[in-house]
């Protein structure tokens, strides 16, 4: 099974769960919540959507060849620092072309921009089987870090993902070591999470001059300049009420029992709108429709909701019921299942299409797992019409990478790790051996 899965389906479970988690914290059942009994509908519905995603992802996964133990082992033989300019490089190839080409290429660039998200992955699986290049993965780590501390929405948390997914793909031993290595980097993903939690509100009202867009008014250094301001003051967090509010969050359970109680009022009629707007959306792209409207995860929220949320949109932020909510809007229980199934077979063959291509093995995971964090990044927040989206552009955009532009780059890594062979035979040739692995 590709690795990608394991983030994949846990993603979904984790958000599912903390609600029950919620309760307990509470003090109270789901079902007396201020949402009401249809939190605990919504409960079940998503869980069980989760296990057909599992059922789903193992049908059309479960029969992937495995590797040969020279396609496992081939990304050992790339040096690490040549594939951190790879990753550096996708940045920027990334940055310039969204401000050059942006518009309606923006999304098929933001794709690209997650190749980064690829070489991390390697750089990550290379080290943890080599044991070189640890300095470099301080550095992607410390800049994926700082790049999320000073962004809009605080994307922090990919590292933590591509390292526990990198540590699987290594298939690394559990020693007292590996033990002490994760408590700190659980420790560290929870204590970031907590301090976001704690200044986003006013850091992003900050960031964006107060206006009502994602447009950053200030530079990287004046956000930077903040943040170090607001970690000098990090005794005056009240670490109780922003854990709390970070469980509320993560718990989405509450979102889909409002749309259900909203839904059971019959104020939502239209049948299978939420597919349909979402098939609308993703045929006509943007570079062909200019004058396409833009896509508004937080009028859906209002419409199905009910609810008033014009604070909630300052600082250019949205908030979206769901793809299993507007299942559930469309289909109900247990047509949404239907709709959940369609999701998830889509997300299962984008990814086997990924693996259909010739080249090394963990090229391949790192493909997988950039598509899968790019839909799974906000959770089960992610909307019909931005997943629809990304599957179709991340399997045009990585097709295209994979049969032309990888085997470019392969071959300049390939030969930069000749030139180091030699260069230095003898260090060179002692890590060669320890790259010949097997996947079993």
């Amino acid at each position: 099974m590709p690795l990608a899965i394991v983030y994949y389906l846990l993603s979904q479970w984790l958000q599912v769960f903390a609600r029950a988690f919620l309760a307990l914290v509470d003090g109270e059942p789901m079902a007396q919540s201020i949402f009401g009994p249809w939190v605990v509908n919504a409960y079940w519905y998503m869980l069980t959507s989760t296990v057909v995603l599992a059922v789903v992802c193992r049908v059309v996964l479960g029969s992937i060849s495995p590797p040969t133990p020279q396609n496992f082992s081939a990304h050992l033989a790339w040096r690490p620092v040549d594939v951190f300019l790879v990753y550096l490089g996708a940045n920027v190839v990334a940055q310039v072309g969204g401000l050059t080409l942006g518009g309606g290429l923006f999304q098929f660039f933001e794709s690209v921009a997650r190749f980064k998200i690829v070489a991390a992955f390697l750089l990550f699986t290379s080290v943890m089987q080599t044991g070189r290049g640890w300095s470099y993965l301080i550095a992607i780590v410390l800049v994926e870090i700082g790049s999320g501390m000073t962004g809009l929405l605080g994307d922090f948390r990919g590292v933590f993902v591509f390292l526990g997914t990198a540590a699987l793909a290594a298939q690394i031993r559990w020693t007292l070591r590996t033990s002490a290595s994760a408590f700190l980097a659980g420790f560290a993903l929870v204590f970031l999470a907590l301090f976001w939690t704690s200044v986003k509100t006013e850091y992003r009202e900050y960031a964006t001059g107060g206006s009502e867009s994602q447009a950053l008014q200030l530079s990287l250094s004046d956000r930077a300049e903040y943040m170090l301001g607001r970690v000098a003051r990090i005794g005056d967090i009240d670490w109780a009420l922003t854990s709390k509010a970070l469980l509320e969050r993560l718990a989405y359970v509450d979102i889909t029992g409002l749309v259900i109680n909203v839904d059971q009022a019959g104020s939502e009629p239209s049948s299978m709108r939420q597919w349909s707007d979402a098939f609308s959306h993703v045929l006509r792209p943007r570079f062909l429709f200019p004058d396409k409207e833009a896509l508004s995860d937080t009028e859906v929220y209002i419409r199905l909701t009910k609810a008033d949320l014009l604070e909630n949109m300052r600082g250019g932020t949205s908030i979206s019921v769901g793809y299993m909510a507007e299942n559930y809007v469309d289909l109900g229980f247990p047509g949404m299942l239907a709709g959940v199934f369609a999701v998830g077979l889509l997300v299962a063959l984008v990814i086997r299409f990924f693996f259909s291509f010739d080249v090394p093995w963990m090229v391949r995971q790192g493909a997988a797992l950039a598509y899968v964090y790019s839909i799974c990044a906000s959770g089960l927040e992610v909307s019909l019409p931005k997943l629809l989206g990304s599957s179709l552009t991340f399997a045009v955009a990585y097709g295209l990478i994979l049969k032309f532009a990888f085997p470019i780059g392969r071959r300049w890594l390939d030969r930069r790790a000749r030139q180091a062979v030699v260069t230095t035979p003898r260090r060179t040739g002692r890590v060669s051996r320890r790259g010949r692995g097997s996947p079993h």
